[in-house]
């Protein structure tokens, strides 16, 4: 019998925005919010990349290696995001040949999780979900100086990157590396507590094109366990 999980969300999404899961709420932040932080500290590729940012469609690759740097997992996926406050993070198993997979969906009021393979779905509100998680960042509801550290990290590979570390101990990340090229968010890089770490690169990505509302909302499927009550 498939144990469900009831606590949480998976790990594989809080690595990468983020899990995120991944850097997520930084992405859709809204202008305002970054404009006095980003006086008051220098300036890095994480601000220019955000400055004009509306909305973001991406397919991306992420992969998972342990500590000893053995791959554990690899998966593929589609990120969309429309500032501020929504996003739709959805990924697969690239060796599954089921309709397994994740979906994660910020609405906004909340956080969505969907797991299909245990049909079962987590809400929270998205504040007290993502808060001090890189998925905060890339929706970036508020001052994310508040919570991380940003600083430019070396030039290597061809990309400018952001080193991003968080203020206190309740992070579940220990650190998170962005890659940038011009202004486009190219690979993020997060390394989490147990020394896990989770490399996201980014491809056919679209700026600033139409999206609609259903591309960033969520309904339950019919017949899936629904844990949590959605902030109205």
């Amino acid at each position: 019998m498939r144990c469900k999980l009831r606590a949480g969300l998976p790990r594989q999404l809080l690595l990468p925005l983020p899990v995120l899961l991944p850097l997520l709420l930084l992405l859709v932040a809204g202008q305002a919010s970054l404009g006095f932080a980003a006086a008051a500290a220098a300036q890095t590729s994480l601000d220019a990349y955000l400055d004009d940012l509306k909305t973001l469609r991406a397919s991306f690759v992420q992969t998972l290696v342990d500590a000893h740097g053995k791959q554990i997992d690899r998966s593929s996926g589609v990120l969309i995001v429309v500032r501020p406050g929504r996003f739709s993070w959805e990924i697969h198993p690239q060796a599954s040949q089921s309709d397994a997979g994740q979906l994660m969906v910020a609405d906004s009021r909340n956080l969505w999780f969907l797991d299909r393979d245990l049909q079962q779905v987590t809400v929270k509100p998205v504040d007290a979900a993502l808060s001090a998680t890189p998925a905060m960042l890339l929706s970036g509801t508020g001052d994310f100086r508040k919570n991380f550290n940003i600083t430019a990290a070396p030039h290597r590979d061809g990309l400018d990157w952001v080193l991003v570390s968080p203020h206190g101990t309740e992070a579940d990340f220990r650190q998170a590396l962005l890659g940038f090229q011009g202004k486009e968010l190219k690979r993020m890089i997060l390394e989490d507590k147990l020394g896990q770490t989770a490399t996201v690169t980014f491809d056919h990505v679209e700026r600033n094109v139409p999206i609609s509302p259903e591309q960033v909302s969520f309904t339950p499927p019919p017949g899936v366990d629904v844990i949590g009550t959605p902030q109205k």
